[in-house]
C-alpha cells in the first residue's frame, strides 16, 4: 500500500515538473465527442462555422444567412460555448447579432427546446444547427423570450415583416436601436 501511494505521488511530482512520463494530455469525452460532432457536419449551403483557435473545438462561432423567408439577406453570428459535461449538458448558444425575433431576446439568448429540456446527448451540434437555421424560417410565437415580437407575429404579420426588415437594414423598432445586419 505505501508503495502504490509512493508511486502516485511520484507520477504528480513528474506531471507538474513537466516531466515525460505521463505528460501525454488526455483529451476529455466532451471533446472526444465534439471533434466526432465537427468531423460529421453537414452544414447547410445557408451556415457557415468558424474556430477562433483552431485547437479549441469548444469555443465557435455559426453564422446564418436565411435564403429565404422573414430574415432572407440576413446575417447572424451566433457563438458556442460547449462545456465538458457535454454532449450530457447543451452547449451554450447565444445570438451575438442582436435581432428582432420572437425566440431570441435583445440579449442574444435563444429559446430553442433542444437548447434546455428537450436536449438528449444523442443530439449533435448539427442538430442545433439545423433547429438554430429553423427558427429563422419558422419564428415559434406559441414560445417566446421577445413577447412583443411575437405578439406581433400572432397578431398583425404585415407589421411584423416590416419590423423584421427595419431591424436587418438597421434602425429603431420602438425605442429599440438594431445595428444592420444584411449580408
Amino acid at each position: 500500500m505505501i508503495k502504490l501511494f509512493s508511486l502516485k505521488q511520484q507520477k504528480k511530482e513528474e506531471e507538474s515538473a513537466g516531466g515525460t512520463k505521463g505528460s501525454s494530455k488526455k483529451a476529455s469525452a466532451a471533446q472526444l465527442r465534439i471533434q466526432k460532432d465537427i468531423n460529421e457536419l453537414n452544414l447547410p449551403k445557408t451556415c457557415d462555422i468558424s474556430f477562433s483557435d483552431p485547437d479549441d473545438l469548444l469555443n465557435f462561432k455559426l453564422v446564418i444567412c436565411p435564403d429565404e423567408g422573414f430574415y432572407k439577406s440576413g446575417k447572424f453570428v451566433f457563438s458556442f460555448k460547449v462545456g465538458q459535461g457535454y454532449p450530457h449538458d447543451p452547449p451554450k448558444v447565444k445570438c451575438e447579432t442582436m435581432v428582432y425575433h420572437p425566440n431570441i431576446d435583445l440579449e442574444g439568448n435563444v429559446c430553442l427546446n433542444i437548447l434546455r429540456e428537450d436536449w438528449k446527448p444523442v443530439l449533435t451540434i448539427n442538430s442545433i444547427i439545423y433547429g438554430l437555421q429553423y427558427l429563422f424560417l419558422e419564428p415559434n410565437p406559441e414560445d417566446p423570450l421577445n413577447k412583443e415580437a411575437a405578439e406581433v407575429l400572432q397578431n398583425n404579420r404585415r407589421l411584423f415583416e416590416q419590423n423584421v426588415q427595419r431591424s436587418l437594414r438597421g434602425g429603431y423598432i420602438g425605442s429599440t436601436y438594431f445595428e444592420r445586419c444584411l449580408k
